[in-house]
Parts: C-alpha cells; structure tokens; sequence
C-alpha cells in the first residue's frame, strides 16, 4: 500500500509521541531496577590478616569478594572508625582501610555504603561513645570535628576512585550519637550533629545518598517517634535506613512473627516522610539455615513491595563472620569456610 507524505508525517509524529510517553514517570526508582542486595563485610580485613581462608560451594579457595559476588551480592557496606587501635587482630575500619576495602569492592562491580560509627571503635543502640581525641571540646568544636573527619573520608575516598552510593551518618542511632551532646535527650543539638554529616558527605560526593540509621525496623512507635523528631528539628537525610534481627527481640520469636511488622514499617516510612527505605542490617541464626534463608526470601520481598520503587535493598551484616572465627551466631557462613544456603537467597531472590 502506497503511504503519503501526510501518513508519514502522521506514523513519524505517533512513534515520537509514545516514546516520550514511555518516559514520563521513568526514573532510578523503577521498582526493583537497582535492587541492592548487599553485605557489611568490615571484618573481611581482619579475617584476612589473621589467616583465615574463604571457599566457594564446591571448595575451592577464592577471594571472599568472588564468594559473594557469585551468590548474588551487588553491594558492600564499610563501617568506618576514627581512630581504631593499631592491631592485626582488632585495630581495623580505619579510614585508610575503609579506602582499600571501597577500591576492592569497586574492582568486582559493587556498589558501596561507608558507615560513619564516630567511634573508636563500635558504636550502636547500647554505646556511642565519642571518639578520644574529640573529648573536652565544647559543642562548636564538635561540631567542626564531625565535618571535618567526615570531609576528610569522603575527600579520601574520591581521590581513591570511589563514589559512594550511600552514606550512614552515624550507626543505630535510636538515642542519637556522640555522647552526651549528641543524645536524643537534646534533639536540636543531635540534628546539628546529623546536619553537620550531611554537609560534609554532600560537599565532596553530592549525589551519594545519606541514610539516617534506627534498629528493631519492624518497630512503629520507635520510628515514628524518632523520624518525627528528627523532622521537627530539621534534620538532612535522603535514606531512611532500619536494622532488622529476629534473634536480637525479646524471646528471640521467629522472624514470622514480625515480618509483617517489618513490611508495614517499610511502606509507613516511605509514605509518611517521602523518603526511600533500605534494610541496611539483617542477620540469622547460623545454625538454622533454612530459616535464615527463608528471612531474607521474606525481607526482600517486603522491601521490593514499597510502593514507587522506594525500597532500595537489603543488607547482611557479616555473613562472611563465621562463627569459628569470630563467635558470631548470626553469619551465614560454615566451619568449613563456605558460605551456607542462606546465601542463596540473594541469587534466587530476583
């Protein structure tokens, strides 16, 4: 059938108007397009230094990097101290190590989230302790000592090479961070705390994204009471960030008991502040393989079901930290130094 210039300009003007369309609403927060799938494997260099060896599914010895990647892992977490003690065995997150663990990670594909602990060494809901050579300074001071570390990392990281995805400023931070300044005993204070990080981070990397960081992520009361605070007093963040562990609730119930809990609370946070959503730590007994693995079956798939494509990812905290090395009950790793079957849930989880 012969077309005529009028027909043609007709088809030619259909096929530009429907491809805009298909753009419209199109974004990086496409449901699921960029599901991260990650692990915190800080440890790694200590394991390493200590000798212990790491083995793929069918025993042969490779670079933990490889292991992971090859179950699915697409993203790795590094907790950062300011100052830790210079040992083999413990003396690690340093920022120079931070930097060598972020190029690893870099160099097999992965995205990377640094945690700022602004410790010396651990930080977390039942410690927060400042770091010792920001000690006896007045709150102005403190305040340039938390921009100024901050800077530093992320201007390390940059002329490494590295663009950090995400950012934590500050580690399960549900009574705030740097005490006692920093305590949520003072919320104004905390926030220019917080504010003070966001600044830092989004002046060498700003498109990294910050995450704000609250344990028992599948706790209501306990989010909204702190997310509703940190937004009354003006708080800077892009990511709300939850930690979630069965094991660590009172009785220890099984992760079926509470993972409704944790879906509502994902969808609750993402509505509520217009913000994306990341399940930054989960964790399941080493011992019950099966259920561990059905968790994160579970966990990802509450986060791939908010809405707009909020949900970014799910993270394991050290599944690489068997339990023969470091005593830890919630890594998803053998005595044999293979990985378990939990870790197949990355892969299968699609």
């Amino acid at each position: 059938m012969k077309t005529s210039p009028f027909q043609l300009l007709l088809i030619l003007f259909s096929v530009i108007l429907f491809t805009g369309c298909s753009k419209v609403g199109t974004s990086q927060n496409t449901p699921n397009a960029t599901f991260s799938k990650g692990a915190d494997i800080s440890w790694l260099p200590q394991m390493e230094a200590t000798g212990y060896k790491f083995y793929s599914d069918k025993g042969d010895e490779e670079d933990c990097f490889k292991i992971l990647k090859d179950h699915g892992i697409n993203s790795i977490r590094l907790r950062t101290f300011v100052n830790p003690l210079d040992d083999k065995a413990s003396g690690h997150c340093s920022k120079d190590e931070t930097v060598v663990m972020a190029v690893r990670a870099q160099k097999w594909g992965m995205q990377v989230m640094i945690d700022f602990h602004y410790s010396d060494s651990w930080a977390d809901p039942g410690k927060q302790r400042k770091p010792k050579a920001w000690e006896g300074h007045d709150f102005p001071t403190l305040l340039n000592d938390l921009y100024d570390y901050t800077f530093d990392v992320m201007s390390a990281l940059k002329s490494a090479g590295i663009t950090p995805e995400w950012v934590q400023v500050g580690n399960e931070i549900p009574g705030g961070m740097i005490y006692p300044e920093g305590s949520t005993s003072n919320w104004p204070q905390l926030v220019q705390l917080i504010n003070k990080g966001y600044d830092a981070i989004k002046a060498v990397s700003p498109q990294s994204k910050v995450i704000l960081h609250v344990d028992q992520g599948n706790n209501s009361g306990r989010f909204r009471w702190w997310f509703d605070a940190a937004k009354a007093n003006g708080a800077k963040y892009d990511v709300i960030g939850l930690s979630y562990y069965p094991y660590w609730l009172e009785g220890k119930p099984d992760y079926i008991l509470s993972i409704d809990d944790l879906g509502a609370n994902l969808k609750d946070m993402a509505s509520r502040y217009g913000k994306e959503v990341m399940v930054v730590e989960v964790g399941g007994e080493d011992n019950k393989v099966q259920n561990t693995y059905d968790m994160l079956i579970a966990v990802q798939k509450k986060v791939k079901e908010v809405p707009e494509g909020k949900g970014l990812g799910v993270f394991y905290w050290e599944p690489e930290g068997a339990r023969s090395w470091s005593h830890y009950a919630l890594s998803a790793w053998g005595a044999d130094g293979k990985p378990t079957k939990a870790m197949d849930a990355f892969m299968e989880s699609e």
